[in-house]
């Protein structure tokens, strides 16, 4: 009879190698096994007897195994992205795309932090005071020149991010728009834009007779005669509220239609001239066949599809809206009361005034402060390359590429584009090269362009229409001589 028995003797030997990040990882590692195995063995002697003799064996095996070894902690870099697409399915695009990222660079903690557009100077000066500024923040054009005056946007990291994705692949308009007049170098990165009309309905003008309200006498025309076609309660819904920039926003293209500017070619302010207070006395003039306000963009967008207005102000981010009807802020969507309403839409982006004419848009950029991880520049370019046609999707209408190279594919991403002209879509393809801002005024140098920038950050605009065309307590003469002293002290601070 023959019996086996073994014993196992187990001597584990590992090689740890450091993790670069903070999960456990599998690793592939070497177990030595050293086994003494006890035989039993049978052998016959000369006298026929069976005698069992017990000899110890040492076999050593090699076999390889995977197990779980925690790796080794490691801090990350944290840089903070302020993004003003602060709509909650914005970003997660965002985020989305920030993750992305993280993974080719996982050294990296990408955040993104979700800001509102009227609140950026008052949270910029917040961070700047705490020494926290953040690493890269999106933001209108209309910020970039204040934020170069103040010294805390990294003009190198912006000329590193433009050369890495490549300068030629920039439409020209925005590059200019970036440029700092005093450095000549790009104090930010062009990001995306949309470009501002009067839409208007089409079905409506045509059945009154109207002319579309490109000109200062056929808008006011319509503000007259369009309250009761229809079931139209009013004619428009004018930018009244003083904490919002869309009054500011409409009444710069007012202005300009007008040859109205905050500055002469010498750098003195002119906020009360006859062209501007001419301009604050049509604007205002407006609410007499206006929704009761203050008003925004957001009354503004939701009277126009229920059919209760005629003419909105807005943007080329209505093209969407205007076909399926724009978010509500308790959820849900407006139920576009308007049969074919985009259809029966025009677009009337020029204005012409008394003393000229005037279009107006805006275009988006992305800072890199001052302070700024190096790798925000890599940030910025992997959010114009891999995450670009991301971001243009959320809203191409008001999301116009600044990229010649992302155009094709940006005009493929609705089929909302479907529901308007060639005219009208030519239009907003190639608006930055005739956009007019008073911003982009040749003449003003960079201490200007801050102060139109402050201008507009502090809401002053608003404020005076507010002032006039709500609370009553100011005439456009007056508000005129009070834009005229609170620029002048703008400016000698920006002086000082």
């Amino acid at each position: 009879m023959r019996k086996i028995y073994s014993l196992f003797a187990v001597v584990l030997v590992l090689a740890f190698l450091a993790a670069a990040c903070a999960q456990p990882t599998p690793e592939t590692i070497v177990e030595t096994v050293v086994v003494t195995q006890e035989v039993e063995v049978v052998k016959t002697e000369i006298v026929e007897k069976e005698v069992v003799v017990t000899q110890e064996v040492e076999v050593v095996v090699t076999e390889v195994v995977e197990v779980e070894v925690p790796a080794e902690q490691v801090e990350k870099r944290v840089i903070e992205f302020w993004t003003t697409d602060n709509e909650e399915d914005r970003v997660d695009v965002y985020e989305a795309i920030a993750a992305r990222f993280m993974v080719e660079n996982p050294d990296i903690d990408l955040r993104i932090i979700a800001i509102d557009e009227a609140s950026i100077s008052q949270r910029i000066a917040t961070a700047q005071a705490a020494n926290r500024l953040p690493d890269v923040v999106r933001m209108g054009i209309e910020r970039v020149s204040t934020f170069a005056a103040d010294g805390i946007l990294d003009q190198d990291a912006a000329e590193a991010a433009i050369a890495s994705i490549g300068e030629d692949d920039f439409r020209a308009g925005p590059l200019v728009m970036v440029t700092d007049p005093a450095s000549g170098n790009f104090a930010a990165v062009p990001f995306d834009g949309w470009i501002q009309a009067i839409w208007y309905r089409d079905d409506i003008f045509s059945a009154a007779s109207l002319n579309p309200p490109v000109s200062w006498d056929d808008i006011n025309a319509a503000c007259d005669a369009l309250p009761g076609q229809g079931n139209l309660l009013y004619a428009l819904t004018l930018g009244t509220d003083p904490g919002q920039n869309y009054p500011h926003q409409v009444f710069e293209q007012v202005a300009i239609s007008n040859n109205a500017w905050p500055f002469d070619a010498d750098g003195n302010v002119t906020m009360n001239t006859p062209e501007m207070i001419a301009a604050l006395d049509f604007y205002s003039n407006l609410q007499r066949c206006a929704l009761p306000g203050p008003q925004y963009w957001r009354g503004a967008r939701e009277a126009y599809e229920l059919d209760q207005s005629g003419m909105l102000f807005y943007s080329t981010y209505i093209m969407d809206d205007l076909v399926d009807g724009s978010g509500l802020e308790a959820g849900g969507a407006v139920e576009i009361a308007v049969e074919d309403l985009a259809l029966n839409t025009g677009f009337a982006s020029e204005m012409v005034g008394p003393n000229g004419s005037a279009s107006y848009g805006q275009l988006v950029t992305l800072g890199i402060m001052q302070g700024a991880d190096p790798a925000a520049v890599d940030v910025v370019d992997f959010y114009l390359t891999d995450g670009y046609i991301d971001v243009l999707s959320l809203a191409p209408f008001g999301k116009v590429p600044v990229l010649k190279s992302a155009v094709d594919e940006w005009g493929t991403l609705s089929p909302y584009f479907e529901n308007y002209s060639d005219e009208t879509l030519g239009q907003i393809a190639n608006g930055y090269e005739n956009m007019q801002r008073w911003l982009f005024r040749p003449e003003y140098d960079a201490t200007l362009r801050a102060v139109v920038g402050d201008i507009e950050g502090r809401l002053l605009i608003s404020q005076a229409i507010s002032n006039i065309a709500l609370e009553g307590i100011m005439t456009p003469d007056t508000a005129a001589a009070w834009l005229q002293e609170q620029v002048e002290t703008l400016l000698a601070d920006r002086q000082e």
